[in-house]
């Protein structure tokens, strides 16, 4: 049986990212920067993955890294979504970094780990664990020529990771056309991405390094939207016990104390199958499909209605821009889309466990 508590190391990891977040990511600065042209926060990113190695959490010490495990980068993976946090951790430190151990590549992982690049899987953000490629890209005597859409943090990567012909080619990205979107969580930015015969390196043949990537991206997603709900439900609980009206704190009034409790079930059951999730990755536990599908499915509406939570019992200072509630839930509703929707893993979590179709 997995065990779903966390370990003394994990509490230790969970507190020295939390007080870098806490000196160097206080929503005031990540709101200030969605107004910026950068696509990520640079010394936050040096802080998080060089300063405390945690972009290395997974790889083995032999390749660089800090020979620990999926479920301690999942705990970093909460954190981040708890503040929200601008940088491309989830797409370089987790998908980009999972597609390059099951490729068995070492020199660009060893540069990832220890956070001196910054590599991105170029795939729709939407693609979801199981998809097919679309031949979106062509190869032809080692030189790419295509386009992918709506690639996560593609503005802020160092090296594109591009599935085409069969195989997963590396990319300088300055060989490539970058185009950034409007985003609508501008702490986590979109971007186009052409190739016009860009020079390219096969890193891995076959597909199985992108399943495997976007299958651990989905399930570090999970523990993300954890993070966020868990936020969002301390900053409405300490509101409402503040705020008066009629005399009297509106946390005392029965209607939210309902809803609040349905919030917090809803997130603890979010926090098992989020771990469970994790647990699966980095054990390799055949069940991971299962395991991946439950936590997306289960995690995806439980941040989302965090969020919404969390601005309606604000009341009007929830809806301004002065507030974080609408970073929450523009990166709850973003989440929620990206490798693949609720009801898509629903989809697919009846086909692994031979549901009939309704």
């Amino acid at each position: 049986m997995t065990d779903l508590l966390y370990t003394g190391i994990e509490d230790d990891l969970r507190a020295s990212v939390r007080d870098v977040l806490g000196d160097k990511a206080p929503w005031t600065s990540v709101l200030a920067g969605t107004e910026k042209d950068d696509p990520y926060d640079a010394a936050l990113w040096r802080a998080i993955a060089a300063g405390l190695g945690c972009a290395g959490l997974p790889v083995p010490e032999d390749l660089g890294g800090a020979g620990a495990t999926w479920r301690e980068t999942a705990v970093v993976m909460e954190e981040l979504g708890r503040f929200a946090a601008p940088v491309p951790f989830l797409t370089s430190a987790v998908v980009a970094t999972a597609a390059l151990m099951a490729a068995g590549e070492r020199d660009l992982l060893a540069r990832l780990a220890a956070g001196e690049r910054v590599a991105v899987l170029a795939v729709p953000f939407s693609a979801a664990p199981g998809d097919e490629a679309a031949a979106a890209v062509q190869e032809d005597g080692g030189a790419l020529t295509g386009e992918v859409t709506s690639v996560a943090d593609g503005t802020a990567a160092d090296v594109l990771l591009v599935p085409a012909a069969g195989g997963l080619y590396a990319v300088d990205a300055a060989d490539a056309r970058r185009t950034a979107v409007t985003s609508l969580d501008m702490t986590r930015r979109l971007a186009d991405v052409a190739f016009s015969a860009a020079p390219a390196r096969r890193v891995a043949d076959g597909t199985g390094a992108v399943r495997a990537a976007l299958m651990t991206g989905a399930a570090m997603l999970a523990s993300e939207q954890l993070g966020l709900a868990e936020r969002c439900l301390d900053d409405t609980v300490a509101y409402v016990k503040t705020r008066y009206q009629f005399g009297r704190p509106i946390g005392s009034y029965q209607g939210l104390k309902h809803r609040l409790a349905d919030l917090w079930t809803s997130i603890t059951q979010a926090r098992a199958v989020a771990r469970h999730a994790a647990s699966c990755v980095a054990a390799g536990d055949a069940d991971t499909p299962i395991a991946v599908a439950v936590a997306q499915a289960h995690c995806s509406e439980t941040a989302l209605k965090a969020a919404e939570e969390c601005v309606q019992m604000h009341g009007g200072i929830g809806f301004t821009w002065e507030h974080p509630a609408h970073l929450y839930l523009k990166r709850a509703k973003a989440d929620a889309i990206a490798l693949g929707t609720p009801d898509r893993h629903r989809a697919a979590l009846a086909s692994l466990v031979d549901l009939p179709p309704a």
